[in-house]
């Protein structure tokens, strides 16, 4: 904390008593302390620092104090942070990780306790937080909120295992966040009564405005890869107090470009009123949540931003606790030197065991979406060679393959469709929840050359075509880099490129590919274990008949 004192004049956003005028604010040790109202030259605004009200930090792949660096350009001053993806390769220890992390740079990162590691029993993760761990983390001060149930069905059928996590956040006295995709009804009514407050899943508008009437916060989304902000936007009309602003999932080149900032700056664009675009990314989260962060009221943190004018919200600079850690699009938190945590245990693959025999004549394919987290089942004809299912790139139907990084096991192997590679193949450790090692290609060749690359270096995204290797290591828990986090964007977004290259038309095919082991989000997806159908929640066969 600062022990300066100074002095700052504009056009002050009230969030708290809603409106705005000129005026001064007067900050000391760290603190405001007076807000004047008065005749002022300047005309920059100034408002409340920005918060994400949901982000996995470990999806930016950065580890916490190098996303603190990228997000304070944009006016990011906190984040509400769901640290699940860590905690499904290391439990504990890896939240842990993630908080004293987050304590060496001047940033505010609220941790929740991650209701559902794994997400499901049909995926292999690398750790398990029952109730005993939810308890411990719910005792710690760091823990703000107990994460988002994924397990909706256990919500409904009232599995005593959920309703235990749900009973400690209570006693705890600590908010629930929510993940309830599509349910609608009586059923939804049910999921918030059991204490669930919040949700970044709707589908539509209606299913939100149901949500909302029963009393429900709704996220309005925009990550790099699932964007509900069009459909979701006149929510900021309907219910003004029960929406907040958030990014879920934020890839590092995206986050080195944009982040809340630029959800304000499209809600200001459609005209939406300013008091009530900001209050959904400041007050209604500090209130909902209740965080500590600063809402430029006398006796709060410093933490503040400076905005050229709203129509541009061009972020000038930006205050935490007195302290400027951003101006004039440099960032001034220092990089911070950590040693890297990490669970992974497997063998290299061999191409032959990407080989499947053909079953029948027709396979289920898993059909990605663009911008959306969800899937549908297709139905198609296959395409075989010398006794192999292969991959269809005419018919844009690809190999996928998922594979164990925790024990050594015989992978997954399924076919999807919009990934577009016309060659070559991409892999990643980030795949969601339970983070094994997912593939897509055309060759298995390149698929089994792009996996082994990834077992080598414990963990990270590459692009194979042939001899060529491109590959981004991600060594903290095969998940984040701990390297300057401007150079890692470069590095990703030279991946990005390359995949785009290879042929995906997809914005952002790293991000998509992450999600396609997502079991909780229908339709169709592929965990280490087989392929899922997320409707009956069971596993599918890859042939039709």
């Amino acid at each position: 904390m600062t022990d300066e004192t100074f002095s700052i004049s504009g056009r002050i956003v009230d969030v708290v008593e809603g409106r705005i005028f000129p005026g001064t604010i007067l900050v000391a040790g760290g603190k405001i302390i007076d807000v004047r109202e008065e005749a002022v030259a300047e005309t920059m605004f100034i408002m409340p620092g920005l918060i994400d009200a949901h982000i996995h930090i470990e999806s930016s792949m950065l580890i916490p104090s190098e996303f603190a660096r990228l997000a304070v350009l944009h006016g990011t001053v906190a984040t509400v942070s769901d640290p699940h993806e860590i905690a499904n390769v290391l439990g504990i220890e890896g939240i842990k990780f993630m908080i004293a992390n987050g304590r060496k740079v001047p940033f505010r990162f609220y941790f929740g306790a991650s209701s559902c590691v794994p997400a499901t029993p049909f995926e292999t993760s690398g750790a398990a937080l029952g109730v005993e761990e939810i308890d411990e983390l719910l005792g710690m001060d760091e823990i703000y909120y107990l994460s988002e149930m994924m397990n909706f069905p256990g919500v409904l059928t009232e599995d005593p295992a959920v309703m235990a996590k749900l009973r400690l956040a209570r006693v705890h006295g600590k908010p629930v966040d929510g993940h309830a995709p599509g349910l609608r009804g009586e059923d939804a009514r049910k999921y918030i009564e059991a204490g669930i407050s919040t949700d970044h899943e709707c589908f539509s508008l209606d299913e939100a405005m149901e949500k909302a009437g029963f009393g429900m916060k709704i996220l309005i989304r925009e990550g790099s890869a699932a964007r509900n902000f069009e459909t979701l936007a006149p929510l900021l009309k309907i219910f003004p107090d029960q929406v907040m602003f958030c990014s879920d999932d934020r890839h590092p080149d995206d986050l080195a470009k944009r982040h809340i900032d630029d959800i304000v700056r499209r809600a200001l664009a459609m005209g939406y009123d300013p008091v009530t675009v900001i209050r959904a990314c400041t007050l209604n989260p500090v209130r909902h949540y209740g965080l500590d962060t600063g809402l430029l009221q006398p006796g709060d943190p410093a933490d503040f931003i400076v905005v050229s004018e709203l129509a541009s919200f061009r972020v000038l600079k930006t205050y935490i606790d007195g302290n400027l850690v951003a101006a004039n699009g440099k960032t001034l938190i220092p990089s911070v030197v950590e040693e890297p945590v990490n669970r992974f245990h497997t063998e290299p693959v061999t191409v032959s065991a990407l080989s499947i025999s053909p079953g029948g004549s027709r396979i289920r394919v898993i059909e990605a979406l663009e911008g959306q987290l969800i899937t549908y089942g297709l139905n198609e004809s296959m395409r075989a060679e010398a006794g192999n299912v292969v991959s269809d790139p005419e018919h844009d139907i690809l190999k996928i393959v998922v594979m164990n990084r925790y024990q050594s096991a015989l992978p997954a192997i399924a076919f999807v469709r919009n990934f577009g590679l016309k060659r070559g193949a991409i892999a990643s450790t980030v795949a969601h929840d339970s983070h094994n090692i997912i593939a897509v290609g055309v060759k298995d060749a390149d698929i089994a050359k792009a996996i082994n690359t990834l077992v080598a270096s414990r963990g990270g995204i590459c692009c194979v075509e042939g001899d060529r290797v491109l590959h981004l290591p991600l060594p903290v828990a095969g998940l984040m880099s701990a390297d300057d986090g401007f150079e890692v964007a470069k590095a990703y977004e030279q991946l990005d490129l390359e995949a785009h290259r290879l042929g995906s038309h997809l914005r952002a095919p790293f991000m998509t590919l992450s999600f396609m082991a997502l079991l909780v989000i229908p339709e169709l997806k592929l965990s280490d274990k087989g392929l899922f159908d997320g409707n009956t929640f069971a596993f599918t066969p890859l042939f039709l008949d």
